[in-house]
């Protein structure tokens, strides 16, 4: 498959998605940063579909039945305000079906698959800011049972959450497609995806500093 007819493909799953009744609210940058290209083998960016209905609030029970190979990365989202620009930006947690059905994994997949992404975790209202409020020199963290797992920069390009956007009206433009004010937009990650598993205890920092947590709902046997 061509990367034109994974986003077709793409294309064509929220179009029936919005068809019975979601509502597109943003889209993600994936598989920009060293962590997921490794894991990958792949450099993007590419580009997900975000909806409303899999968005969930800080300090949420995660069902993991109600994913497939549920993973998790840690990462930074970008609000867009009225005229397309950078309204605040925040920590999130990033919610995927971490699947590849193909031998070997190729960008083609991971766009019809949107990206592999299954949702986003909010943090509070309070970690919204506008980019300088957060220190250049600012580490993000996954902490996972009480044990930090992943860390590294806020944001996985360089020249932070603009390239990200940056590059994703680009694309936008190029599919016939447009940002809209209140839109949130995942940036990508310096860090890496792991799988989450039943009991897990999530925890996302900023310096060390408490963002977004989750817990991973045990299986009833």
């Amino acid at each position: 498959m061509e990367i034109s007819e994974a986003y077709a493909v793409q294309d064509e799953a929220a179009r029936l998605r919005v068809q019975d009744g979601e509502r597109v609210i943003g889209y993600k940058v994936g598989c920009t940063g060293p962590g997921t290209t490794k894991l990958f083998g792949m450099k993007g960016p590419i580009r997900g579909i975000l909806f409303d209905q899999e968005v969930l609030e800080n300090v949420v029970k995660v069902d993991p039945n109600s994913f497939c190979n549920l993973a998790i990365e840690a990462e930074m989202a970008i609000k867009i305000g009225e005229n397309g620009q950078i309204l605040s930006v925040f920590p999130v947690i990033e919610l995927h079906n971490f699947v590849f059905r193909a031998p070997d994994k190729s960008l083609s997949e991971l766009i019809a698959n949107n990206g592999l992404n299954k949702g986003l975790i909010l943090s509070d209202q309070t970690w919204e800011k506008l980019p300088d409020e957060f220190d250049e020199t600012s580490i993000l963290s996954l902490e996972i049972n009480g044990s930090i797992i992943d860390s590294g920069d806020l944001w996985p390009m360089d020249g932070g959450p603009l390239s990200s956007l940056d590059w994703l009206q680009q694309h936008l433009v190029e599919h016939n497609l447009q940002l809209s004010a209140g839109d949130i937009i995942l940036g990508g990650t310096a860090l890496g995806l792991h799988p989450a598993q039943p009991g897990d205890d999530i925890n996302v920092k900023i310096n060390e500093q408490s963002a977004v947590q989750c817990v991973i709902n045990s299986i009833a046997i």
